[in-house]
């Protein structure tokens, strides 16, 4: 995808999050301030996350999605991963302060106050994830940006979570106090979780995680079905923002001349990048048949 398409599409997704996500906090804090909702609380905190998350990734994206220079010839897509470990380290303080909250009107509990002003709201705020995740949904069909993708997966359980507040004050309107305090703490408990599953994904790109075994699999398959190519071994891959890195080596016919070696390298890149069609860097190394030592369990030899 062209460098700007994919700037656009990204962009759109977050300053459409983000001006969702303010109307969200707006209704979500009148709520809570007259009607003293700890889940309706919970769901605001959940928000106020979100938009955080939100906006620091419209920030990292602008520098992420700058191209290599000579001080980072690799480019800058881990940004994005630095990003995402101080989001899950905000969010994980935010889920733990909303737990103790929960903990204590659980046994404190309170009457709610125009409850039904918070049952509109959490209708308002589902409407409105609903506009985030479709149009997330298609900017992930457009680019398969992973800073767009954890956002997405995020706002679909936001769905479940504003449903989840919606039942607990209808429940409490109708005498059950301790559903308002036990929804807060299951709040508090889904903030924690995805704190833990944004830090492991953030962590997987840091560390240069290999791609899935599914893909590798594919490239060396791409690249073995190539008249010229009698084996694949040595294959490393790894993910910085919306590029993927690919090293491998082709094992090549002794005597084949040297430009022929070089356009076969070419092809097979541009074999693999049509079928990703997606942002890749590929390194190859040409080995002699007779000299090629496999050393990875992607290596693979044509029948």
């Amino acid at each position: 995808m062209h460098q700007r398409s994919y700037e656009f599409w990204v962009k759109t997704a977050s300053i459409v999050t983000m001006v969702m996500v303010s109307l969200m906090i707006a209704a979500k804090c009148w709520a809570w301030l007259a009607s003293g909702s700890a889940s309706m609380l919970g769901s605001l905190t959940d928000s106020l996350m979100d938009i955080t998350a939100s906006a620091m990734s419209f920030l990292v994206l602008g520098y992420a999605l700058r191209p290599a220079d000579d001080d980072h010839r690799f480019g800058h897509g881990k940004a994005e991963a630095l990003a995402g470990l101080g989001q899950a380290a905000f969010i994980a303080g935010s889920g733990c302060l909303l737990a103790f909250h929960g903990i204590e009107r659980l046994f404190n509990p309170v009457v709610l106050n125009h409850s039904m002003l918070g049952v509109w709201v959490s209708i308002f705020a589902i409407a409105c994830t609903l506009v985030v995740v479709y149009v997330q949904t298609k900017v992930i069909r457009h680019t398969e940006s992973i800073a767009i993708k954890a956002d997405s997966v995020h706002y679909k359980g936001d769905l479940i979570l504003n449903a989840a507040v919606l039942i607990a004050i209808l429940l409490a309107q109708n005498g059950m106090l301790y559903a308002d305090p036990i929804f807060a703490i299951g709040v508090a408990g889904y903030l924690l979780y995805n704190s833990w599953d944004i830090a492991t994904q953030s962590a997987d790109h840091l560390m240069d995680k290999e791609l899935p075994d599914e893909e590798k699999a594919s490239i060396v398959s791409i690249a073995n079905s190539h008249n010229d190519v009698f084996g694949v071994h040595d294959v490393r891959t790894r993910q910085g923002g919306k590029v993927k890195f690919i090293q491998m080596h082709l094992e090549l016919e002794d005597q084949l001349p040297l430009i022929r070696a070089h356009y076969v390298a070419d092809e097979v890149v541009a074999m693999i990048q049509q079928e990703f069609n997606c942002e890749m860097d590929i390194l190859i190394h040409q080995d002699p048949m007779s000299l090629s030592q496999p050393n990875s369990q992607f290596s693979e030899s044509q029948n």
